[in-house]
């Protein structure tokens, strides 16, 4: 009997260790397994890295993409809600009473105050759109208030910085001075260094009263700084009694009201008046029954 070591396979004359073959051969499909298996895992990961490059930079353009639409959203919402007093919109405010179609523009004077946010949940939930003649004072006080009246879409006009007759009516530059001022704290307070209303109304209204020469000359100073000013045809009385019921508003809404195509409502928004922002829901309704339309200033000075 002849016995050898081959690679440490015992040979028996012609005969091989079966066993120990088909182990090593085991072994080899094992090793060649694994190698593909690592190349296998190699390729896949270098494909995975290429996709999630692939998804980055797709992420990465959609990401431009979305930017540069919300860029040009927010310049057309500029364009929209940065006021523009054309030789239209002139033609516009100074016959606004001037209409067939039946038109409301609801204006709140003196605020913002802590009645206002009131007063905007209803607007908000009723889908209409009205102005805020704000005090400079108060937009001081409140700039967190007026920057929600202006991202909701109302429109801000001027009411003068102190609503002191005494300080606003001392000569017509005073008048102008007053706009300014208050002009300058809504643009601190919404963000908007261009923001200008162009839009006044007179403490007291242009019309009458001790200082009514002072008033028109101012009204001439203003319209020279492309500021026209706007009072009103109807009101809702709230300013005409210290405490006025919802029932006594609605009464002199009608009253005031009757007959006329286009109007301009008086309502107040000053911390005395939360009468106003309880009677605003009926308010509203009564004067969709009769059949008006409610409309921003926005329409106008555009």
């Amino acid at each position: 009997m002849i016995k050898d070591e081959i690679y440490g396979i015992s040979i028996d004359g012609k005969h091989l260790n079966r066993k120990k073959i088909f182990l090593l051969i085991l072994i080899g499909v094992v090793l060649i397994g694994i190698i593909i298996v690592g190349k296998n895992s190699i390729e896949a990961k270098k494909q995975q890295k290429v996709y999630e490059q692939y998804e980055a930079q797709t992420a990465t353009l959609a990401k431009q993409e979305e930017y540069s639409k919300e860029k040009e959203e927010t310049k057309q919402n500029q364009q929209i809600t940065l006021p523009q007093l054309t030789k239209e919109a002139k033609e516009k405010i100074q016959n606004i009473y001037q209409t067939e179609k039946k038109q409301v523009f609801l204006t709140f004077d003196d605020g913002p105050s802590t009645v206002t946010p009131g007063i905007l949940d209803t607007l908000k939930k009723e889908n209409v759109k009205a102005t805020f003649f704000v005090l400079g004072c108060n937009v001081r006080a409140m700039p967190d208030t007026v920057k929600r009246i202006y991202q909701e879409g109302h429109y801000l006009a001027n009411h003068g910085d102190s609503h002191s007759y005494s300080s606003i009516y001392a000569s017509p530059q005073a008048v102008l001075d007053e706009f300014n001022r208050c002009n300058e704290s809504v643009k601190k307070a919404i963000g908007e260094p261009n923001y200008h209303s162009h839009l006044f109304r007179f403490p007291g209204g242009l019309v009458g009263g001790k200082y009514a020469t002072i008033k028109n000359e101012a009204k001439e100073l203003l319209l020279q700084n492309d500021i026209i000013h706007i009072d009103w045809n109807a009101l809702t009385g709230d300013a005409e009694t210290a405490n006025p019921t919802q029932e006594f508003e609605i009464q002199r809404l009608e009253e005031t009201t009757n007959n006329k195509t286009s109007i301009v409502v008086l309502m107040h928004d000053a911390q005395a008046k939360a009468v106003t922002a309880e009677s605003l829901p009926q308010i509203i309704k009564t004067l969709r029954e009769k059949g008006y339309e409610f409309k921003n200033f926005y329409e106008i000075m555009k």
